[in-house]
């Protein structure tokens, strides 16, 4: 393992490397933690696809490839996708067909309009362009109608068409709705933005989906990108070597699976040497509540 001092884009360049001969070599497997509905054993690294699959087909979309073939050779299975991400289902579907991939993944995505004959023709198309008859976790994009769109995830769920629902939203003023929809509604999912400089769910959203059984996606876990680039030029502290982490998006990712709500972290990339990188975070111890006050003081300058 590097030094704490060793560069990220060090690192990254021999994660690139390693990436399948780790995975094929029988190396330390990525943690898996329980959909608390159904029991499935989740690994606890994805990959979201906001912005980094929204590609033209074609060779604009073969690191992307790469991507997967690193997330599924590492141990993971999760990708996150939405109607919202422009072609970003498109392409989630023509590169798991590539790769010969769709049997690995756990594909989520969302409904994300008003009324339910169009939620219907929305989802069936996400099917097409996912080229999948089921998948594994569909839901409520930032809460829109959800009460309409919840009831025909209910009955897709009873047909078998997704295996699990939930809800999602991304911003703290919505918490309140949020919060009502987790205490009125059975679900298995809901997915929110969690980063170490982003702690607005730790009151009670986080507490509120351990309580109620509900699996919790995280997106935007560094912070939108803009945390991870103000920490690159920062020495990784000593102690992140505790905890397994050779880099600040190592650090930044075992930092919110560190909290016992969390059950998958869905950092968005294009690059397969990133990809290594986030997925490395899903082997190894993970800090506990004193380590995790450590790197929130390391954030806070103490």
């Amino acid at each position: 393992m590097p030094p704490p001092s060793f560069s990220r884009s060090a690192f990254l360049r021999l994660a690139a490397a390693a990436a399948f001969g780790r995975g094929a070599a029988g190396a330390e497997p990525m943690l898996t933690r329980p959909i608390p509905s159904s029991g499935h054993a989740l690994p606890v690294v994805g990959c979201g696809t906001w912005r980094t699959f929204d590609v033209e087909p074609g060779a604009a979309r073969d690191p992307l490839a790469e991507v997967l073939r690193v997330l599924f050779a590492a141990g993971g299975s999760v990708i996150d996708t939405s109607p919202m991400y422009g072609r970003s289902e498109e392409a989630v579907g023509e590169l798991l067909e590539r790769i010969d991939g769709h049997a690995r993944a756990f594909v989520a995505t969302k409904v994300w309009t008003t009324g339910r004959e169009a939620g219907i023709r929305q989802m069936r198309q996400s099917l097409a362009l996912l080229q999948r008859d089921r998948v594994e976790l569909m839901q409520v994009h930032n809460l829109l109608d959800w009460r309409t769109q919840l009831a025909t995830l209910r009955a897709w769920k009873a047909e078998g068409r997704i295996g699990h629902l939930g809800v999602t939203h991304y911003t703290a003023s919505a918490h309140d709705a949020l919060e009502a929809v987790l205490r009125a509604e059975p679900l298995d999912f809901v997915q929110i933005n969690y980063a170490l400089d982003d702690r607005a769910v730790e009151r009670r959203i986080l507490p509120l989906a351990q309580e109620r059984g509900i699996a919790v996606l995280v997106n935007q876990p560094f912070g939108g990108g803009g945390l991870l680039r103000g920490l690159r030029d920062r020495p990784l502290p000593g102690f992140a070597a505790e905890i397994g982490c050779a880099s600040w998006a190592q650090l930044l990712l075992k930092f919110v699976l560190g909290h016992p709500a969390v059950t998958c972290v869905i950092p968005g990339t294009s690059r397969p040497a990133h990809m290594a990188d986030n997925a490395a975070a899903g082997r190894g111890p993970m800090p506990d509540a004193a380590m995790r006050r450590r790197i929130v003081a390391t954030l806070d300058g103490g």
